[in-house]
């Protein structure tokens, strides 16, 4: 975890966001993830496209995109 990813996760509002995507990715594997899974898989597939979203004119941190893995856009959950 580098360190813009811990001051991420220090904003309450990505905290809800990635309790809300261990429920519902628990619920499609039919057991508890686990948080520290659920963070990283958060981290992966939604990080950047929140920052962009909710932090557009912010100076934000970067997060390295996987090699050859695209980031998807965050869902709605509401």
């Amino acid at each position: 975890m580098t360190i813009d990813e811990k001051e991420l996760l220090k904003n309450k509002d990505v905290i809800e966001e990635i309790k809300r995507h261990l429920w519902l990715e628990s619920e499609k594997a039919g057991h508890d993830i686990g948080f520290e899974k659920a963070v990283q898989d958060w981290l992966r597939r939604y990080a950047q496209a929140w920052m962009d979203y909710h932090m557009p004119q912010e100076k934000k941190p970067h997060l390295p995109k996987a090699a050859g893995q695209r980031i998807r856009r965050a869902k709605s959950y509401l």
